[in-house]
């Protein structure tokens, strides 16, 4: 994919779903998977040309696992002119030595969003964008659907009274096969991911039953997205 593709498809979700105002300065999180260093470069140079002024500023909440280098994020950070953050924590320690959790993921992530809703409000954000994109969408609505029993998915923007601080996702239109492309296209820095439960969640589990359904119903990925819109689910009724 290339970037004006990428831009024009950022655009068009921010502008449906009103996320960007004059004045805004952005957290990104900065995990140095694909999908945030995607939505990083998409953000730095958007705000080059978008009628409404912001700024932005890249956050990596570092949980301590061993071997996880972000020099290059740094690096590419600086290429792009935006300031870069690097919170370090014991969360690996506090999880898997300390707690001994069999089921880590909503612990580390409540975790993790508490250390970065804390920097983005010390350094002056009003706002922080997740890297959740068009597929992401799906899979959290079959996920709520297959073990919650309820029709439900994340929204597009959403105001978080505890911290005030309003969370966007740039990314929704965006499919994860062109996000891979464009991580290859633009040589992407990626940081390998050294979660030791890492892709053994429910979400890799419903990822491959939607793969496996789409063999057989190739447009099954855009009516379930379609779905997610049309819906009713608080928070994806378009702005006008």
């Amino acid at each position: 994919m290339e970037l004006q593709k990428l831009l024009g498809s950022v655009r068009k979700a921010i502008d449906d779903y009103k996320m960007i105002d004059d004045g805004d300065k952005i957290a990104i999180g900065l995990s140095g998977g694909k999908d945030s260093l995607t939505l990083l470069y998409a953000l730095s140079h958007l705000r080059r040309f978008y009628p409404k002024k912001f700024d932005i500023e890249a956050i990596t909440v570092n949980m301590g696992l061993k071997d996880m280098d972000f020099s290059q994020v740094e690096k590419l950070c600086k290429e792009l002119g935006v300031n870069y953050t690097i919170i370090d924590t014991q969360i690996a320690e506090i999880i898997f030595s300390y707690r001994k959790e069999k089921s880590p993921c909503s612990l580390c992530a409540r975790l993790r969003k508490g250390a970065f809703n804390i920097k983005a409000k010390e350094l002056g954000c009003n706002k922080k964008a997740y890297a959740h994109h068009f597929d992401d969408v799906i899979e959290t609505m079959m996920m709520s659907l297959i073990y919650e029993g309820r029709f439900y998915c994340f929204s597009p923007v959403t105001y978080l009274d505890r911290s005030d601080i309003t969370l966007i996702r740039p990314l929704i239109y965006v499919k994860e096969v062109d996000i891979k492309g464009f991580r290859n296209a633009y040589n992407l820095p990626v940081v390998k991911n050294m979660c030791p439960v890492d892709g053994y969640t429910k979400r890799n589990y419903v990822k491959e039953l939607i793969k496996s359904l789409q063999s057989e119903s190739p447009e099954l990925k855009k009516r379930l997205f379609h779905a997610v819109q049309t819906g009713n689910i608080p928070g994806w009724e378009k702005s006008d």
